[in-house]
């Protein structure tokens, strides 16, 4: 049996949302081990007075807490 916790994450980019997405799960990973799971729930621009945009994503990420096989 295996228990998974689910933790809400928000990250940025200034080229791409791809680029936001992948940088939450680098970021989680260096905290928290067996990531296995990551759903982008929003994305957001914020257009700047100089013309840039960062490219944000809001993200769930879940990951395994403990696995025990033996239970039961």
């Amino acid at each position: 049996m295996s228990i998974a916790k689910t933790i809400e994450v928000s990250s940025q980019s200034m080229t791409s949302f791809a680029d936001a997405a992948q940088n939450a799960v680098r970021e989680v990973s260096k905290t928290v081990n067996n990531v296995k799971h990551v759903w982008v729930e929003s994305f957001e621009i914020e257009v700047r007075d100089d013309g840039s945009h960062l490219f944000r994503t809001h993200c769930k990420v879940t990951f395994v807490v403990s696995m025990d096989d033996d239970m039961g």
